[in-house]
């Protein structure tokens, strides 16, 4: 790509809104004076938003107040002039039905405030799992230079002695509960020990993924994604956003110039090595298209054949969290681990390679980023099963679910919503056996509604008691990213729309075959046709707002969720706002 020219104070966009002479941009200037700043302050300086998803309901951004002042601290020694613009928090923990419903309006948002705004540059601050697929995917469309400042890991989880992994060992001691296995008072003191401090989940769930993934893209500070919340570290990395921001408007280095199908392909197999959550196909797949990747569930899966896991990481990996991984080099170490997979010339923000980024990378502990001769898993985090249960795709964790599983043929258990799930398994006396196969559809996209993680189906009681752990299941929902177990997810096309999984009745014997990557009903096509036939489509799940707007647009599991109007190649860029 050539080299672009550097940009003058004359040609920042911001310009566009304070230069002229005019009655509108007496009107702005006014209105910055009303402010209580000078026009000394801002003239002839880029200006740089900052986008803040903090809020008070999101633990995992609590300490994005003080990022923030970090931020503004290194954007005013770069000679920028800083503003917050808080963003939608799109929490984790407390928004329901699922925060998935909301990543696109998240996506929206920062698209619309960048384009509207008088900024030159963004950095955005995220890290909660959708947070951060949809600034990425907004800043992407409006095309201005942008950095990504991650909220980091929270600390280890402790009680009695034992090292706690946020969600992982939440399912795990959740099922030993639900079979007596623990008491009240101990409970009490997991729940009040698995979650230390600021930060996001310290497993290898869905935010560390996706912020690996961001690191990996080229988009975040090299090794950003791996250092702790609460390490000083983490403040400097956030000042140092705010400096090299600066200069990426000097530069005009547009996200064009980083996220390319290199890059993508780059970020992909980074996520394989690093074990990462089932939810890395779905929000990947929609930030490379917003950048005009076409990246595919094919594609993953071809990936994920080549990559060995790597990073010795909970809950893919068996002994470690993400502190031990920032501790054992972080995320560059991983990557120079595996540089010979990996295109080194790819552009980052830095305005280095990808390459030079990782000179001097080093691991300091092998078992937790472990050498690609003695892998925590031979292939990478995830596989895509095609088949006639699911024609678009579905993707299961290998390296999450007890290997016997890998090939397994038995009758389903099938249900058609979570709460009659959930009281088929809570109740001791179901007719079940480990070779039962667990389904719970019209969960996805439009099912759910919004795609929730309700894919880590609860083992049923009756099998807990007698011992067992684990038992294949399926879903055309999401799953969390710090779970395990046999489960097949983001089964595609979804029940609710009519797919295959809507067809399968209570009995019939389903075929799972990971190695040749199959999933299967083991019923013929004619009675598959007048099931078809029989076949009622549910009434809408919205009739008004925000809901009807995500239900018309919605993409399925396997196209990444995306807004149809919102990718890459739907009719024009919107452009720069007129002014008058």
């Amino acid at each position: 790509m050539p080299q672009k020219a550097r940009k003058t104070p004359e040609t920042l966009r911001s310009t566009r809104w304070f230069g002229p002479d005019d009655l509108r941009s007496f009107g702005h200037r006014s209105r910055m004076m009303q402010l209580g700043y000078s026009a000394e302050e801002y003239t002839g300086k880029p200006i740089i938003g900052i986008l803040d998803t903090w809020s008070e309901l999101n633990p995992c951004h609590s300490h994005f107040p003080e990022r923030v002042k970090d931020v503004k601290r290194g954007i005013e020694m770069a000679g920028g002039f800083a503003v917050q613009m808080p963003a939608l928090s799109v929490d984790e923990s407390f928004l329901k039905p699922t925060s998935m419903l909301y990543r696109n309006m998240l996506a929206m948002e920062t698209e619309e405030m960048i384009r509207a705004h008088p900024l030159d540059g963004v950095v955005l601050m995220g890290g909660c799992d959708k947070t951060t697929p949809g600034l990425v995917m907004g800043a992407l469309t409006a095309g201005l230079p942008m950095i990504y400042l991650p909220a980091g890991p929270m600390l280890r989880g402790h009680f009695a002695g034992k090292i706690l992994g946020s969600g992982s060992d939440a399912w795990k001691y959740w099922d030993e509960r639900r079979a007596g296995n623990i008491t009240d008072q101990e409970w009490l003191g997991i729940e009040g020990g698995i979650a230390r401090s600021a930060g996001t989940c310290m497993t290898m769930g869905t935010a560390s993924t996706m912020t690996a993934i961001t690191d990996a893209l080229g988009l975040t500070l090299p090794g950003a994604s791996s250092i702790p919340a609460a390490d000083s570290g983490h403040q400097r990395m956030s000042s140092a956003c705010g400096r090299r921001i600066v200069d990426m408007v000097w530069e005009d280095a547009t996200p064009d110039t980083i996220v390319t199908d290199a890059s993508v392909r780059n970020a992909a197999i980074v996520a394989m090595a690093t074990g990462c959550s089932t939810n890395a196909v779905v929000h990947l797949i929609a930030m490379a298209r917003r950048a005009g990747v076409n990246l595919t569930l094919d594609d993953m899966d071809a990936l994920g054949r080549d990559t060995p896991l790597i990073a010795n990481v909970r809950p893919s990996g068996k002994d470690y969290l993400m502190e031990d991984f920032f501790y054992a080099g972080g995320l560059r170490a991983l990557m120079k681990q595996m540089e010979d997979r990996l295109d080194l010339s790819c552009m980052t923000v830095t305005g280095r390679t990808l390459g030079e980024n990782l000179d001097g990378a080093q691991v300091y502990n092998d078992d937790v980023i472990r050498p690609l001769s003695n892998p925590v898993y031979n292939q990478g985090s995830l596989a895509v099963l095609k088949g006639n249960l699911c024609p678009s795709g579905a993707i299961i964790k290998p390296a999450a679910c007890d290997p016997k599983y890998h090939v397994h043929e038995g009758p389903a258990l099938v249900y058609d919503s979570y709460a009659e799930m959930k009281k088929a398994v809570d109740d001791p006396d179901l007719d079940v056996t480990p070779d039962h196969v667990l389904v719970l559809r019209n969960a996805g996209p439009l099912g759910g509604p919004g795609f929730p993680e309700w894919g880590m189906l609860p083992i049923p009681k009756a099998l807990i008691a007698q011992g067992h752990r684990d038992m294949l299941r399926i879903s055309d929902a999401r799953m969390s990213g710090t779970s395990y177990g046999a489960c097949v997810l983001h089964a595609a096309p979804e029940a609710f729309v009519g797919g295959p999984l809507a067809l399968l009745q209570m009995g019939d014997i389903v075929r799972m075959d990971l190695p040749n990557r199959r999933l299967d009903m083991l019923v013929d096509e004619a009675e598959l046709a007048r099931r078809k036939a029989a076949w009622t489509p549910p009434a809408p799940r919205f009739q008004r707002g925000w809901g009807h707007i995500f239900s018309k647009h919605v993409t399925q599991a396997d196209q990444g969720c995306d807004f149809d109007f919102l990718e890459r190649g739907f009719g024009e860029a919107a452009g720069e706002p007129d002014i008058y």
